[in-house]
């Protein structure tokens, strides 16, 4: 098991530049993912968010570049695509603080930005580009953006570009990066349309690498429920933690409308908040994460649709306000806290219908998540238990019942 970075064989700049960021040892995915990309293989991972799977492909990338140095001025050599043009500066970001002491040149290329711009830094060496999949096609299919020098190309977030219908245009991209010498692939979940939806010839022969976050990343997460008997309960329950106990809180709702009801009772109750959910204008998209970035309001609202692929820092508490439809997207919920070696706290809030998917997450997670009370505001009503049944064996057992009954009727 490897225990810290150095073992990676990694150049002394990048392990003083992830000394200097304070992390201390690898993650799961960073331990398994960065030896295979060094090794030449491509990579098929499932990552969710808040298991340093940035940092898994751009410290091999950073690596691999300063190996085979280049040998004159040009075009991108290695080349990543996002989704969302916020997720793309988010790991430019981080790839210039992975990559400050040494000369590579890292850019992006992404929608909302002036052509002039673009054309500014196409004109300079690149070594790496992050990109969301339409603005690029455009600069190719203008001929402003030279594929051929690609060597790795990486996919990050597969699943969600699937979901977003850029399915088509990373085949294109893929073909237009023929040459290249490897294909990392980073998705949510390797299932149903997480590789699938993208053709066959995409990677050859890769290494498949299942990150859930760790016993002990998740270890530093504290988890409890509190159980509440109805909406009025469940919000003054929300209320007293947000106001009393919560630091920085993201609270994670299952639909817009839901998101909408309880934005109005937060305005009413004077706790300020922000808020992104699916299909809003990039604008104010981005508007609502840099107030909850900078400190502006410190409660942020979220469907999860609108939360993936955020990385937002010191989140204190994630808030179920809404149980998520499954185990595992409740992992990925409370991935969002104790992010970089911190601690946080993850809290549901379970009404009685809810109560089986807590049961759910305690099976699937191998943890317990212990029920609290808030004083003065303990649920009223009893714990409800639901017993599986056995159906066939319950029919089984009624019939000859039934049937004794009758013969007995005869008789008299």
């Amino acid at each position: 098991m490897i225990k810290n970075f150095a073992e990676l064989e990694l150049d002394p700049n990048l392990l003083l530049a992830i000394e200097e960021m304070g992390y201390d040892r690898p993650t799961q995915i960073q331990a398994e993912a960065i030896p295979q990309a060094l090794d030449g293989r491509d990579i098929l991972a499932s990552a969710p968010t808040g298991t340093g799977k940035t940092a898994a492909f751009i410290l091999p990338a950073l690596q691999f570049l300063q190996d085979f140095p280049r040998r004159k001025p040009g075009p991108a050599r290695v080349l990543v695509l996002t989704p969302t043009r916020e997720l793309a500066m988010q790991v430019a970001d981080q790839a210039r603080e992975l990559a400050k002491h040494t000369t590579l040149n890292i850019f992006t290329i992404t929608g909302g930005v002036q052509y002039q711009e673009h054309a500014n830094i196409l004109a300079t060496t690149q070594d790496i580009v992050v990109a969301t999949p339409g603005r690029l096609m455009e600069y190719i299919n203008s001929e402003r953006f030279d594929c051929r020098a690609i060597e790795w190309l990486i996919l990050d977030e597969a699943d969600r570009m699937l979901d977003m219908g850029f399915g088509p245009i990373v085949d294109k991209l893929s073909h237009e990066c023929r040459w290249r010498k490897q294909t990392l692939l980073f998705s949510a979940t390797l299932e149903g349309k997480g590789v699938e939806g993208f053709t066959a010839d995409l990677l050859k022969n890769p290494a498949e690498l299942d990150a859930e976050p760790s016993r002990r990343e998740r270890k530093k997460i504290a988890q409890w429920y509190h159980r509440a008997d109805d909406m009025t309960h469940k919000l003054e329950l929300l209320k007293k933690i947000l106001t009393e106990q919560a630091e920085r809180s993201i609270v994670f709702l299952k639909t817009r409308e839901r998101l909408a009801e309880l934005r109005i009772e937060l305005e009413k109750a004077n706790i300020a908040c922000a808020w992104i959910q699916g299909e809003m204008p990039q604008d104010r998209r981005n508007n609502a994460i840099s107030r909850f970035r900078d400190g502006s309001v410190n409660v942020l609202l979220a469907t999860d649709v609108a939360a993936r692929g955020i990385d937002l820092p010191d989140v204190s508490h994630v808030i179920n306000y809404d149980m998520p439809r499954s185990a595992d997207v409740y992992l990925h919920r409370i991935g969002r806290t104790a992010r970089a070696g911190k601690k946080g706290c993850a809290v549901s809030l379970v009404e009685a219908h809810d109560q089986p998917m807590i049961d759910r997450v305690i099976r699937y997670t191998k943890e317990e998540i212990k029920e609290r009370f808030i004083k003065e505001m303990r649920p009223k009503h009893k714990k409800p238990v639901f017993k599986k049944k056995n159906k066939k064996k319950e029919d089984s057992k009624k019939t000859p019942a039934k049937s004794k009954k009758k013969s007995a009727k005869k008789k008299k």
